[in-house]
């Protein structure tokens, strides 16, 4: 099972379903089996930087990456998915301390289940509360950009006069 996959007994019965983060993963360049790739390409697939991928490895945000015999990391598109997932981590405020614990968590397999969940149902309302607050911002903004845009209208029409 991947770390993208759910197992489908767990959900319903005689069901195939995947675990998707927000949308389908993106098509990878190769196919698996033949799925390969340096740190250099996948610096230039992800957009991280390559210090940063080590630093992901070094810390255990991702699992144990193959090397070639020369000693070159070699990067799957498994190992993709989990970087897109990842990101949209990051992209929620998580704290890289939680993200390793979740990555533990799915290294240690299926009887993490509900810890996994909890983690992620704590960091989706940190994310509905920052929605929240950036809502409450943005109805200012439109506030005062109406505001402005409103008195520059009767500014212009006092010029007119």
């Amino acid at each position: 099972m991947t770390v993208m996959q759910t197992a489908a007994e767990t959900i319903a019965p005689n069901a195939t379903r995947t675990d998707i983060c927000s949308a389908p993963p993106r098509r990878h360049p190769r196919p698996d089996g033949q799925d390969h790739y340096t740190i250099s390409e996948v610096v230039a697939f992800s957009g991280l930087t390559a210090h940063t991928l080590r630093w992901y490895e070094r810390i255990g945000l991702m699992s144990h990456i193959d090397r070639s015999h020369t000693g070159q990391r070699r990067y799957t598109n498994r190992d993709l998915d989990w970087l897109d997932f990842v990101g949209k981590l990051r992209l929620t405020g998580m704290p890289v301390a939680d993200m390793v614990r979740y990555a533990e968590l799915v290294r240690e397999g299926e009887g993490t289940y509900l810890d996994r969940r909890e983690l992620l149902e704590s960091t989706r309302r940190d994310v509905l509360t920052r929605i929240g607050e950036l809502q409450d911002t943005l109805a200012v903004l439109d506030r005062k950009i109406s505001f402005y845009g409103d008195a520059e209208r009767a500014g212009e029409g006092e010029r007119t006069r």
